[in-house]
């Protein structure tokens, strides 16, 4: 960096550290600013973190925002959401244009500064002449997707960096209400939105300019929690009256810990142990490296517990609950093991797809063909996530759909009954919560396994069933991290140009690049390969992170309960050979 491109970089942190109306994150800049016009020690290092800083604004995108706190453009604070704040308002006044005052509520988590984030969104959007409703305390994600539609609000503000590590913090977009159409109600936002949002962003002008009123917004009253937890806790099916089961839950120093044990002793669980040292909300996360329930580690102190009290099944919801992990015993070896998503998708897919088809027998929905839903039901999953329920979904007289990655697509399916990615997201009753619901998910899980525990069975006997129905459906994940965004392109674009012809052994038949586009799906980046064996490999780039993701499923036809056990292993053989040759093709 040349000295006069240095003293505009010094200029512009001085510039922002005067504007910027949080006394930590301006002193945090100066401090950074006179190490590197002392040219103390630190000098090279502080001038390398201005310079990250102020690389850009921070992009907002179909998944808001999300980063690092800390001053400058480049981080979450304060200047950077009161500018985000006011480009949403901007926009959500764009779709009201005149005929109608838009309504918004705002939630957070209880991460270090989301409640001043929510709170000076409010007064934005309260000054921008948006009628605006706050969360009482901190709330799961959840809690707030299902205010938006129950409150008919046409924005969504969630304010939280979900699982992300404890220096992050997140911005959240929903729309609603009468600014979107119906299957979009209460969804995450997509294209043009956001575009939309973000050309709003860059027109606003000095931070001092962006009004904030001092009052006009409602701060919901805790009826709001009540009415989730009365809504969420009646999906327990009342023909299922077996409660006899011993849950540890998690909600890994989240906010989820309290509204998921009041949904599970509503609906009759109240053998509950939380993990006493994950049970508050806490945003340092001190016991663990990642909270997120996929991380290695994350869910230790849960099966500690487990074992020590002789549970049944462990619960784990990650920081803002929209996720949930299931852990149980397999029967073989009497370890616990936490469930792949897909496993935990197939559950639920299972379990639903039982209870419409006992309504339609029951006489619920009158219309339909015998043992068959009446009414249209969809269920869906995303193109990374297993094949597999769409099998289970078919066998039921239920449609199924697929979607791009995240739940933005999976939440606006038409007619949606249930969704899930791997990911651990799912969908169990989108006319509540058009989201991912950890909570609600988590107890469908309890009662499912609360009835095959009655039954003298396990939820693995479960996922065997469907093996021999469908065939032993098995997944694996590939990341391969590199030194930059940039990197990813160059990789894609080698297997554009060297596709490969073969995973383990078996010769590819279909070779789609999901960069085209379909009738079925929006154009992404990324890259589909089926074989003649079914094996099925999805190669794309992350969306957030410098890394390259690759999914990978293999179905193993399965004849009878004595071939389980010889297809398990020749599946787990297969994937990893998937796995030599995704690498092989890869250059790794």
């Amino acid at each position: 960096m040349t000295t006069s491109e240095l003293d505009t970089l010094l200029s512009t942190a001085d510039s922002w550290a005067a504007a910027d109306p949080d006394p930590q994150t301006a002193e945090e800049l100066r401090a950074l600013v006179g190490s590197v016009r002392a040219r103390n020690g630190s000098a090279a290092v502080s001038e390398q973190e201005l310079r990250d800083r102020f690389s850009g604004p921070l992009a907002f995108g179909t998944a808001g925002l999300r980063a690092a706190l800390g001053a400058g453009p480049n981080r979450m604070n304060r200047v950077v959401v009161r500018r985000a704040a006011a480009g949403v308002a901007a926009h959500a006044l764009d779709l009201a244009a005149g005929a109608y005052a838009p309504r918004a509520v705002v939630g957070f988590d209880a991460r270090h500064n989301s409640r001043i984030f929510a709170e000076e969104t409010a007064a934005i959007f309260t000054a921008a002449g948006i009628e605006t409703f706050l969360m009482p305390r901190e709330l799961p994600t959840p809690v707030l997707a299902y205010a938006i539609r129950a409150l008919e609000c046409e924005v969504g503000i969630m304010v939280t960096a979900s699982h992300n590590p404890p220096q992050d913090n997140g911005y959240k977009v929903y729309l609603g209400g009468r600014a979107v159409e119906e299957d979009a109600r209460g969804v995450q936002i997509v294209a043009p939105h956001d575009a939309g949002i973000a050309a709003r962003i860059d027109e606003v002008g000095a931070i001092e300019s962006v009004g904030l009123a001092s009052a006009g917004w409602t701060v919901l009253p805790e009826s709001v929690e009540a009415d989730y937890l009365a809504s969420v806790s009646a999906l327990a099916d009342p023909a299922i009256t077996a409660r006899d089961l011993r849950i540890v839950l998690t909600p890994l120093h989240g906010v989820g810990g309290r509204t998921a044990q009041a949904v599970l002793a509503a609906a009759g669980f109240s053998d509950v142990t939380v993990v006493e040292r994950q049970a508050d909300p806490d945003p340092d996360f001190p016991t663990v490296a990642f909270p997120n329930p996929e991380e290695p580690g994350a869910l230790d102190l849960a099966l500690e517990t487990a074992a020590q009290v002789d549970a049944d099944l462990v619960i784990a919801n990650d920081p803002d609950a929209d996720r949930v992990a299931l852990a149980a015993r397999e029967p073989s070896t009497g370890a616990w093991r936490m469930l792949r998503g897909d496993e935990v998708g197939t559950l639920l897919g299972l379990h639903l797809a039982a209870r419409l088809t006992a309504d339609a027998r029951d006489g619920v929905a009158r219309d339909g063909a015998a043992g068959h839903p009446a009414r249209r039901s969809v269920f869906a999953n995303s193109i990374v996530s297993s094949r597999l329920l769409g099998r289970i979904a078919g066998m039921s007289g239920i449609d199924h759909a697929q979607t791009l990655t995240g739940f933005k697509w999976i939440a606006r399916v038409h007619d949606l009954s249930f969704g899930y990615e791997e990911a651990l997201g799912y969908c169990v009753a989108p006319e509540l919560v058009r989201d991912k619901d950890g909570i609600s998910a988590g107890l469908l899980l309890a009662e499912l396994a609360a009835a095959t525990k009655a039954a003298g069975r396990t939820l693995f006997d479960l996922l065997d069933d469907a093996f021999l129905v469908h065939g032993l459906h098995a997944s694996d994940q590939l990341s391969v991290r590199v030194g930059s965004l940039g990197l990813l392109g160059a990789m894609m674009n080698r297997l554009r140009e060297n596709p490969p012809s073969s995973f383990a052994g078996s010769p590819v038949s279909v070779a789609e690049d999901l960069a085209q586009g379909s009738a079925h799906l929006p154009p992404t980046d990324g890259l589909l390969y089926l074989t003649h064996d079914e094996t099925r490999v999805i190669i794309r780039p992350s969306g957030t992170e410098p890394k390259l993701k690759c999914y990978l499923e293999v179905v193993e036809p399965v004849g009878s309960t004595a071939e389980l056990e010889d297809a398990k292993t020749a599946a787990r053989t297969r994937l990893d050979a998937v796995k030599r040759d995704v690498g092989e093709a890869l250059g790794l």
